[in-house]
């Protein structure tokens, strides 16, 4: 890698009876000397649409005005482009060369909502509309996902003729979780780098620490695409600017994915990606200002919130190895690590495994989970724990508070009885009181 650009987004706000019209990134420059700096705290005030309820008579001041001066890193990405980007006519670079911002004629061909298999309509009850229960729904859907892009922010996308181990290496440098992969000859976004994907490789072709791992070393994306899908190709689900935040809950859930590209229908431009992380942390901002329903007074056990049944765990001297195959096999994104006495002492991510790319170690995977966790970056978040007699307005502050993705569920000894997700806490606040059915197993 060579040098890395930074995407600035000017932000201004759209008049309601343009509708049709689209919002696109500007470049604001590029850093020469290695990594940009992080992105500066948005100041910019942008009003949105009237929350339609009576004791909400304001319009909500932006999300920036609100949210703290920093951000979760892994929620943030640096804009990585391709050359191809550049033109549609120039021929793609395999390697990493050239960090720029992308241009709309370059993207143009990129499929809309109803090619992307975007969200269909749903249907429901009436009394909701009005009820107290619907109060989180209806903010939901009176909200755009514009609404809640940062002011400033950055984001990767790969071309799918990049190298595996080149490409993790870039999320590992930006601190990322995902990217979006641009195929330069159908000219559109077809899919997600997650690092989902660098585990399901680890744990395909891994066989000792005395074989090096040749598939990780040479195969393209476009590659280990065709290896891993097989012919089952799905569209990229991603999702309009211009729809509403209850469509993108409804879409995370759905789908059993935790990370929603937005896309302008128009240019094709990704313009940010949405996670549950980002849109309860906008939902949890403005819960002041409305009414409380009465679901959040009561707590986990009544509500039967959370996965309290054949929960996976490991030890502390579980191998690395044994860890990825239980990811991989239950299609889960957290272990607890418990020790012998049952007692939770920490939780290894689907993102500490990324450490494995930043230390090039992937290699022994017969380390234990505890010698593994020593190389964790300092963006650890720590092991964040409730108990079942919590109600869920304190479940919900605690978990946008300490900015992770779950909590560990322990009894009086701290022995683990479930675990609670920003996905559940999505669906009993915004899908249930509006009658939508509830997640299944969730993925990455």
């Amino acid at each position: 890698m060579k040098r890395f650009g930074s995407l600035r987004s000017n932000k201004k706000h759209k008049d309601q009876n343009r509708s049709t019209e689209r919002r696109q990134s500007e470049p604001h420059g590029l850093f020469a000397s290695g990594l940009s700096s992080s992105p500066s705290t948005p100041t910019q005030v942008t009003k949105q649409h009237t929350f339609p309820l009576e004791s909400y008579k304001h319009e909500p001041e932006r999300l920036e005005n609100r949210i703290y001066a920093s951000s979760s890193p892994p929620d943030m990405g640096q804009r990585f482009c391709p050359s191809s980007f550049q033109s549609p006519t120039r021929p793609p670079l395999a390697s990493l060369t050239h960090y720029a911002p992308c241009k709309a004629a370059a993207l143009a061909a990129a499929p809309g909502p109803a090619e992307a298999g975007m969200l269909e309509k749903l249907e429901f009850e009436d009394e909701v509309e009005d009820s107290e229960s619907g109060v989180y729904m209806r903010f939901m859907r009176s909200h755009k996902c514009y609404d809640i892009v940062p002011t400033s922010s950055k984001l990767v996308v790969f071309d799918t003729t990049l190298q595996v181990k080149k490409a993790f290496f870039a999320l590992v440098a930006n601190g990322v979780r995902a990217a979006p992969l641009w195929e330069s000859k159908k000219q559109s976004f077809v899919g997600m780098l997650t690092i989902t994907d660098f585990i399901n490789i680890l744990h395909r072709y891994y066989k000792s620490p005395m074989v090096q791992i040749y598939e990780l070393e040479e195969h393209k994306i476009e590659t280990w695409r065709e290896l891993y899908l097989q012919e089952t190709f799905k569209p990229l689900v991603n999702i309009s600017p211009d729809a509403s935040l209850f469509d993108a809950v409804y879409s995370l859930i759905k789908n059993k994915i935790h990370r929603l590209p937005v896309i302008d229908p128009i240019s094709g431009n990704a313009l940010y990606i949405l996670t549950h992380k980002r849109i309860l942390k906008f939902l949890q901002l403005f819960m002041c200002d409305m009414p409380k329903p009465a679901f959040m007074k009561q707590n986990l056990d009544e509500l039967g919130i959370g996965t309290y049944h054949n929960i996976a765990f490991i030890h502390p001297d579980t191998p690395i190895i044994k860890a990825l195959n239980i990811f991989v096999e239950r299609r889960i994104s957290a272990l607890p690590v418990v020790d012998e006495s049952g007692k939770v002492v920490d939780i290894y991510s689907k993102f500490d495994v990324i450490n494995l790319a930043a230390e090039k170690t992937y290699n022994n995977l017969d380390i234990t989970v505890t010698q593994a966790l020593q190389h964790r970056s300092q963006y650890f978040e720590g092991v964040v724990k409730c108990n079942k007699l919590e109600i869920l307005e304190t479940i919900v502050d605690r978990i946008v508070r300490a900015e992770v993705h779950r909590l560990v569920v322990v009894n009086e000894a701290d022995s683990i009885v479930g675990i609670i997700s920003l996905s559940d806490i999505l669906q009993a606040l915004v899908l249930t009181p509006a009658g939508a059915k509830q997640k299944e197993t969730e993925t990455e």
